[in-house]
């Protein structure tokens, strides 16, 4: 492992006991309420954020089998699936006891594994309200990764618009500018939609719960 993996490999494994440590002392309502993740509850949000570390490749092919090759069939119908199976705190414990999973997408790398981690601990803060700000050098990390290849993959659509970071150096796009914290234009950068007063600019409608 090369010296910039093997650095982003320590910032995963501190964001993922940061993480096991915050969902831990959340109450049983949080872990029912929904997540910024259509359809998913806190719940399995969490569940699907170890995965890749409980089940075999083998497993995970056949249930794509099962789903005739839809990717996100597989991982919904996982992700329920270890929600009911798990109690909260283990739940939360796989994150810690696998920190050093050396799990990734099957595109991106390191990168985009601290970007899966990252993305979907702000699908539980930001949906709950909970005030949880990723550190600096790993959000520089993932807004330097932002890829357009990947826009379609998570129904992303920045077409005439510009995501303007206002405590961060950072834009991406052409367009109208879209102004929020770095790390809610990172997960407008994923597909997600944000809770109403995050977000300002023309075109905010877009990028927003009802």
């Amino acid at each position: 492992m090369g010296k910039a993996a093997a650095d982003i490999a320590t910032l995963i494994a501190a964001e993922r006991r940061e993480l096991a440590n915050f969902f831990e002392g959340l109450s049983p309502a949080q872990w029912e309420a929904p997540s910024l993740c259509a359809g998913w509850r806190v719940r399995e949000v969490v569940a699907h954020m170890s995965t890749g570390f409980r089940h075999p490749t083998a497993k995970v092919l056949l249930e794509l089998v099962k789903a005739r090759g839809s990717l996100h069939r597989t991982t919904d119908r996982l992700a329920r699936r270890d929600a009911a199976a798990y109690p909260d705190r283990e739940l939360a414990g796989f994150l810690r006891t696998h920190a050093h999973h050396p799990w990734t997408p099957p595109a991106g790398g390191r990168a985009a594994a601290l970007g899966h981690d990252v993305v979907h601990g702000l699908d539980v803060t930001v949906a709950l309200g909970l005030d949880r700000r990723v550190p600096e050098d790993r959000l520089r990390i993932l807004l330097a990764a932002v890829d357009p290849r990947a826009f379609r993959f998570f129904g992303t659509d920045l077409a005439g618009v510009r995501l303007c970071a206002d405590d961060l150096d950072w834009s991406f796009g052409t367009g109208a500018p879209l102004h929020g914290a770095a790390q809610d234009l990172l997960l407008v950068a994923y597909g997600r939609r944000l809770p109403g007063g995050r977000l300002r600019g023309e075109e905010v409608h877009r990028f927003v719960t009802a």
